[in-house]
């Protein structure tokens, strides 16, 4: 290996480091807040505000697919922009594009809209229903559709929702 090639193949390396180190540096100061039951809690500084967010992954999966990524609900509350109980959910897959997300809790249908790899609830009061029935439930169905067709079913348990809804809402009381 010459001297050039040397230096260029440490300085990819060092690119990649640095690339792989971005996720960790954009939430420094990472506090868990707990893990109650089911779900995780957790509050960070995005560009110096606070975030706290919880999140939980399916107890079950189902779809006829060969590869998937990883599948997390989240429920994230922004106080320095005065935004509390904001759903999100990260499927592993990308989704048929204007296909709805269904989440079905306690026999009540919500329809999401998806972008790429993720859904969200259309507003600010859609999320807040969606979580008041995270909160009275014991699961969450979520049904989807990929860019290949493959229907898949993802059950989440909400036990332990409340209480993680709880610790984010006291970690991050909005204004």
């Amino acid at each position: 290996m010459t001297p050039i090639s040397a230096v260029r193949t440490a300085l990819v390396a060092l690119a990649a480091l640095a690339a792989s180190a971005l996720p960790a540096l954009a939430q420094e100061g990472l506090e868990d807040l707990g893990t109650f039951k089911d779900w995780q809690a957790r509050s960070y500084n995005e560009g110096g505000k606070l975030v706290c967010t919880m999140f939980s992954v399916p107890q079950s999966s189902e779809g006829d697919y060969t590869k998937r990524g990883e599948v997390y609900v989240f429920v994230t509350h922004r106080p320095a922009h005065n935004r509390t109980d904001e759903v999100s959910i990260n499927i592993g897959y990308t989704f048929k594009k204007g296909a709805p997300v269904n989440v079905v809790i306690s026999g009540t249908t919500f329809e999401l809209f998806s972008d790429r790899s993720t859904a969200w609830t259309r507003d600010s009061k859609s999320d807040r229903a969606l979580v008041r029935a995270m909160r009275a439930g014991a699961e969450m169905i979520v049904q989807g559709i990929s860019s290949r067709g493959t229907r898949t079913t993802d059950t989440f348990s909400l036990s332990g929702f409340t209480a993680a809804h709880n610790a984010v809402s006291n970690a991050c009381k909005v204004r």
